[in-house]
């Protein structure tokens, strides 16, 4: 099952929390990252390894090339899930 990173972030960008969730499905991931939300957070994020596959709400432009290699040095190979669904 793929490994999904659920990131939320502050009003200016930077992390508040993040925690990693295995699923069977991206919806899955969607879902609970919609009901884990903290209430001060504005912005999530699910990432499934380097790529960025659901953000609410949607950016205008493009995806910060510096946010996405930050996140992937963050979980790079041999990132372990601490949760699993």
């Amino acid at each position: 099952m793929p490994a999904y990173d659920i990131c939320y972030l502050e009003d200016d960008g930077s992390l508040a929390c993040a925690f990693s969730v295995v699923f069977e499905t991206e919806m899955r991931a969607k879902i609970l990252a919609h009901a884990m939300k903290p209430a001060a957070c504005r912005t999530l994020e699910v990432w499934q390894g380097k790529e960025l596959v659901y953000r609410r709400p949607e950016a205008d432009d493009s995806i910060d090339v510096a946010r996405a290699l930050a996140h992937t040095r963050a979980h790079g190979y041999g990132h372990q899930p601490s949760f699993a669904g």
